[in-house]
């Protein structure tokens, strides 16, 4: 089997690395401090490469970029510790939207112009996808939305939420105006850096053509693809660890020598070297899964991720231990990759979640 890249395949993965190129640790550090970790600017200028595009069908001015073009993108965020909320605040909303055929607020995400979050998560429900605390009633012609959900990833910046909410013991999905006056956020930062919110809804009145044709296979086929993209993310940041790391143990020098030259360490990296090649290949191998059998693609989007982020995690404590305590700091680029890992590990279920629920199907 050919693995190489097609032609438009390189030429994203080079425009992700040249727009990467110019935030260094300092930059990253600014883009955080600025409101809700986020630079505008910047996801105006990734909307005009193509980058959100890709994400979108072409019948509503996207690229319809395979779920192979998107892991390709991913894994170049990863290996350049991307600041820029790609996957959350930008494939996500694009794949749920897609099927729903409202162009306008594709097209308008696409160009940048606005954000959108996912909003799932509620309180003692963990990762699952299923809603139970948010509520939607029908009140005449229109719809109420009442509840409360936790950790929407860039929720506190977003226009519109699309919201999971139970309606007549069915998941429904629902297209929310975020600076509504029943819609209540609380932003807060997650260890990434970026923001996260609480939102609550109290008797949101929404009309009709706000409930969303994302029927409750979709959804989880969407959420199986991030799964999948997370994974990718991490593989580049694996990458980007132990690349920082190897340059790191050749320079500090301890007892007069390189550490590096240490037998112990060198099987240790070898083991984080290993350890990247096991997670390029389940990505690909994942990648490439057929989706005749829709119920099997998913289970091998979660076996995916279950391994990409247990490994990922495990070379982010090896870079760390080699660094020392400054390697969780700011002050290095490592401590920025270890903590985004930390999050897309746990995006959508954790290691311990995703291989229950691996096993389960399997």
């Amino acid at each position: 089997m050919n693995f190489d890249l097609s032609e438009d395949q390189a030429l994203f993965k080079a425009t992700v690395e040249r727009f990467l190129a110019p935030v260094d640790v300092e930059a990253r550090r600014r883009i955080r401090a600025m409101d809700h970790g986020f630079d505008a600017q910047r996801w105006r200028e990734a909307a005009e490469l193509g980058l959100l595009a890709l994400a979108a069908d072409e019948q509503y001015g996207g690229i319809g970029g395979s779920i192979v073009d998107l892991a390709i993108v991913a894994e170049a965020m990863g290996r350049g510790i991307a600041v820029d909320p790609w996957l959350e605040n930008g494939v996500l909303p694009l794949r749920l939207l897609n099927s729903t055929g409202l162009a306008d607020h594709i097209a308008s995400i696409v160009d940048g112009g606005r954000i959108a979050a996912f909003a799932f998560a509620e309180p003692d429900r963990r990762y699952n996808l299923t809603p139970q605390g948010t509520v939607a009633e029908v009140r005449g012609s229109d719809f109420v939305l009442s509840g409360e959900k936790r950790f929407v990833l860039g929720g506190a910046m977003a226009d519109h939420l699309i919201v999971t909410a139970a309606l007549d013991a069915e998941t429904a999905l629902f297209l929310v105006p975020a600076d509504s006056d029943s819609v209540h956020r609380r932003g807060y930062r997650v260890v990434d850096g970026s923001e996260a919110a609480e939102i609550r809804f109290r008797d949101v009145t929404l009309p009709a053509n706000a409930r969303l044709d994302i029927s409750e296979e979709s959804l989880r086929s969407t959420i199986a693809e991030i799964q999948l993209l997370a994974g990718a993310e991490m593989t580049g940041l694996a990458g980007r660890l132990l690349d920082d790391t190897l340059a790191y143990v050749r320079e500090r020098e301890q007892f007069g020598v390189p550490i590096g030259s240490f037998q112990a360490i060198q099987h240790r990296l070898v083991d984080c070297y290993a350890a990247i090649e096991q997670m390029r290949s389940m990505l690909w191998r994942a990648a490439l899964e057929p989706r005749t059998d829709a119920a099997r693609w998913r289970t091998a989007m979660v076996g995916a991720k279950a391994l990409i982020a247990e490994k990922a995690e495990h070379i982010a404590r090896e870079a760390v231990q080699f660094h020392g305590g400054m390697g969780v700091t700011d002050e290095l680029a490592i401590g920025h990759a270890t903590k985004r890992v930390m999050l897309l590990a746990r995006l959508f279920g954790d290691p311990a979640a995703n291989l229950s629920e691996f096993a389960e199907a399997a």
